[in-house]
């Protein structure tokens, strides 16, 4: 279980949407310092104009595995990792560009997020553990045809981050699979989803209720804990067991 409060925190796609709304809440919670992570570091300025040095502005860009590791070596105070960053295409499997749609996805979505693990996870070790809080999806559990490649994607990230709750409980480092419905993000907008989409505010305090909490999964808003009451079941008793054991 972990605070926020005097905390070093590192978020990927922190210049707009959720990636913001994460950055706010949690200076509002205390954090002491936030690594703001984007492609282009100067989007993050409206950050760190209202911010001050409280805003450390960073480069990544998931399509470039030598920005990852070259982050970590700034960042090497760092002590919850919340990887936002993530693309969705909208295509269904039969589309002529499906297989281009979710391999470009699965670059973003699955192997960023293996390769933030890979660099930052030795850091959180040294550090005392800490957090990676992974954004992930209802589209992670459920297939929505127009956006099959998406959520192709978003079930393979859910997979691996089950993977790595497992491996870094050795060196105490908790692990939170976030999983958004529609929020009110460009994303949203662009996939024509934005008449349902919620407060971008409700995906931070859940990541930041999770985090106090010691909980695996967190489902923000309202499609998200309509699943997330289905799921608990299921989440308990196979995904959070250890099925290893005899």
């Amino acid at each position: 279980m972990q605070s926020v409060k005097n905390r070093v925190v590192l978020v990927t796609g922190a210049n707009r949407g959720i990636g913001k709304s994460i950055v706010e809440e949690f200076l509002r919670a205390g954090a002491r310092k936030i690594y703001a992570v984007a492609r282009n570091p100067d989007s993050l300025k409206p950050l760190s104009d209202a911010y001050g040095d409280r805003i450390v502005p960073l480069h990544i860009d998931m399509n470039v595995p030598g920005s990852i590791t070259a982050a970590a070596e700034q960042a090497g105070d760092v002590e919850i990792v919340v990887n936002n960053a993530g693309m969705l295409n909208i295509a269904n499997p039969l589309a002529s560009n499906a297989v281009a749609a979710m391999q470009d996805e699965m670059e973003v979505n699955v192997y960023g997020l293996m390769r933030m693990a890979q660099a930052f996870a030795p850091i959180l070790q040294v550090n005392g553990g800490g957090a990676l809080v992974q954004l992930n999806s209802v589209a992670s559990m459920k297939n929505f045809a127009d956006f099959a490649t998406y959520s192709a994607s978003k079930a393979a990230s859910y997979s691996i981050t089950q993977g790595l709750r497992d491996m870094l409980q050795a060196q105490g480092t908790q692990v939170v699979s976030v999983h958004p419905g529609p929020i009110a993000t460009d994303m949203a907008a662009n996939a024509g989803l934005g008449e349902i989409a919620e407060p971008a505010e409700l995906v931070a305090q859940a990541i930041i209720e999770a985090l106090e909490s010691g909980q695996f999964h967190a489902f923000p808003d309202s499609m998200a804990k309509q699943v997330g009451a289905v799921y608990h079941d299921f989440a308990s008793n196979v995904v959070e067991a250890n099925l290893m054991e005899g």
